[in-house]
């Protein structure tokens, strides 16, 4: 397919990278194609930002056939742009689809129309420290229709925002809160893949850690309320003992493409990493016994992220010395290291876009 370009006549102010945060700003640009059943993937085309035509019956506004991913541009010291591993995440939106009953989409197609975008927006990408262009690329259901069924229609739609770091802390331990009165996922359902139903269903349990003073809240297992799931919108490790463990993918779980690059990392390197069911009795007998050596979520966003402490039920366990740890430090200079082009991509991770 041919890509339209209708580029706008009125391009937006750039913001100061200064004055990024995450989620607040948008290019001039998006991506947009259309789902048709009996045609499949039409009318590809990079248009103004603005604000998209749904009938009120649209069926994503009903049943939530919503799925999106989460990925960044990168400008290196040499002006290079840089993508990391986007065939993943583009991969990873084809299971989300799969699973929700949405037509998938070529992932060549999907990675050349993202770069065919990004060459159009490269001056937004930004190049402070800290700084990137965060990618999220989505599909809707868009058929008017209240019965419930399959969606005939799709928009597939990638939007460019520049942002600076995800959490105000950066590389300073947050403190998490375990929930424990509200579930986000049950295998079988829809806890492995990028659906908007997944994150709207946590915001009760977010809001909940938020008002008691905490940055992030820890889920738990669906059934028996006992195994570590995820932190909020990043999976989680945990150092016991000289091992780094990780919940294993269970099916109620994302596949985190970070998650994975970390294990890959560990690996490499010679530190011993399990992935297996991980009980918050023993992240608890670990942390009394002084063998909680280090935690850290991990996710695009945030990259990693380092935890001084979780509470639970009254109780408040310490993680280490309380401050960032040495594999949680060495691990985001290693995947920032690589994500800008400053450390060698012996894993084939990287895609460059070309020159600034």
């Amino acid at each position: 397919m041919t890509i339209k370009k209708n580029l706008t006549d009125s391009p937006k102010t750039k913001p100061a990278d200064s004055d990024l945060v995450f989620g607040k700003y948008f290019t001039d640009h998006m991506f947009l194609c259309e789902y048709t059943e009996g045609i499949g993937w039409h009318d590809p085309e990079i248009t103004p930002v603005a604000d998209l035509s749904l009938s009120p019956a649209a069926m994503v506004l009903h049943y939530g056939q919503a799925i999106f991913e989460g990925l960044k541009a990168y400008r290196a010291e040499d002006g290079r742009i840089l993508l990391f591993r986007p065939r993943d995440n583009f991969a990873r939106l084809n299971l989300s689809a799969a699973r929700l009953c949405i037509p998938n989409i070529d992932i060549d197609f999907a990675l050349g129309a993202l770069k065919e975008l990004l060459e159009t927006e490269k001056a937004w990408i930004p190049g402070s420290s800290g700084t990137s262009l965060y990618i999220r690329p989505f599909v809707i259901a868009d058929e008017p229709a209240l019965g419930v069924h399959i969606s005939r229609s799709y928009k597939f739609i990638i939007l460019l925002s520049p942002v600076g770091p995800y959490y105000k802390e950066g590389l300073d331990p947050v403190r998490i809160c375990v929930e424990d009165e509200y579930v986000r996922a049950v295998r079988g359902g829809v806890g492995f893949t990028k659906a908007a139903a997944n994150y709207a269903i946590s915001l009760k349990g977010q809001e909940k850690a938020q008002g008691l003073g905490f940055t992030q809240v820890l889920w738990l297992d669906g059934v028996e309320r006992r195994y570590v799931e995820e932190v909020g919108t990043m999976n989680v490790f945990f150092k016991i003992g000289g091992e780094v463990v990780t919940p294993e993918l269970s099916g109620g779980i994302l596949a985190g493409i970070t998650r994975d690059s970390a294990l890959k990392l560990l690996g490499k390197r010679g530190i011993p990493t399990a992935e297996r069911r991980v009980s918050l009795d023993e992240v608890i007998e670990a942390g009394e016994a002084g063998r909680l050596e280090e935690a850290f979520g991990s996710g695009t966003a945030a990259v990693i992220s380092p935890i001084s402490e979780f509470y639970y039920a009254g109780r408040t366990v310490r993680v280490g010395t309380g401050g960032a740890g040495e594999i949680s430090k060495w691990l985001y200079d290693e995947l920032t290291g690589i994500q800008y082009g400053r450390r060698e991509d012996t894993f084939g991770w990287v895609e460059a876009l070309g020159g600034s």
